[in-house]
């Protein structure tokens, strides 16, 4: 029988209020003694929006690649092993923990990661489907789709506004790429619980673009995905009730049009990640 590797495991845990300290296991950090680290969060969200629904999923998978960077980075550098926990304490956020360091055997550092993420992480095939909405159910949707088209892993994820306009800027824009002398950034904007999101990215818009155009030296084509009105129910003339949010729909595509924002609608998704791999040149 082929000897096993010695290696410790920390699972990364959402924790979304501490005061009742409920949490889910969202990832897990394996490292090989004296060798290779791999991090992996979960890709099957279903579990968090259990939790809590409002579970910004997109931060998290960018704190994953952030996560990742980071550690790669220090990892080319001697002391990487005795400072990998002080990297980590500083990405995660107070809604992420991670747990102490448990001494496992693997087979082989990949072989240990999925035997690690059935046990802990990823939830069995038999449970329910969640029903997402909202900003979540774009944000899953254009993820689904640059996915199928192979771009996802080529995108910058969760693009920090502040970097652009000003410290403390908290708008993290969901992903982006550069093609050709130009930064092209999709956001997801749901318009179900009224306009105050599409509000928000009008709000920041200008700056956003100015800050580009200084910093990266190329023009910016910010979009937003919304819902179609008729995912939402709405029918125009159906009732007054029904035509009010209508006007309300139509005011928060508007708004952000005003504002020099492509707004498209989830069904455009398909030939948006199609231009996405011609561009990144894929095809």
């Amino acid at each position: 029988m082929p000897s096993r590797l010695p290696c410790a495991f920390q699972l990364v845990r959402y924790v979304p209020d501490p005061v009742r300290n409920e949490f889910v296991h969202i990832g897990v950090l394996l490292r090989e003694e004296g060798g290779q680290l791999n991090l992996r969060f979960t890709r099957d969200w279903r579990r968090v929006r259990c939790l809590d629904p409002d579970a910004d999923t997109a931060m998290l998978e960018g704190m994953e690649t952030e996560l990742r960077r980071r550690l790669q980075e220090d990892l080319a550098r001697p002391e990487a092993q005795r400072k990998f926990t002080r990297i980590l304490d500083e990405s995660l956020s107070l809604g992420v923990q991670i747990t102490e360091p448990k001494a496992y055997l693997a087979e082989s550092l990949p072989a240990g990661m999925e035997e690690l993420m059935k046990m802990y992480v990823d939830p069995p095939k038999r449970e329910r489907v969640s029903r997402l909405s909202g900003r979540a159910a774009i944000q899953s949707a254009m993820r689904d789709e640059f996915e199928r088209a192979q771009v996802w892993s080529l995108m910058r994820k969760q693009i920090r506004a502040a970097e652009y306009t000003r410290p403390g800027d908290p708008l993290r824009i969901d992903a982006g790429y550069r093609p050709n002398g130009m930064i092209r950034m999709f956001h997801a904007v749901s318009l179900e619980p009224g306009v105050e999101m599409a509000k928000v990215l009008a709000f920041s818009s200008a700056s956003l673009r100015t800050g580009v155009e200084r910093i990266e030296k190329a023009k910016l084509e910010l979009t937003a995905i919304v819902e179609p009105a008729a995912q939402l129910g709405i029918k125009a003339g159906e009732s007054e009730e029904s035509a009010e949010r209508l006007e309300l729909y139509r005011f928060g595509i508007e708004t952000m049009e005003e504002h020099q924002i492509r707004v498209l609608t989830t069904t455009d998704l398909p030939n948006v990640a199609a231009t996405a791999r011609r561009e990144l040149r894929l095809d």
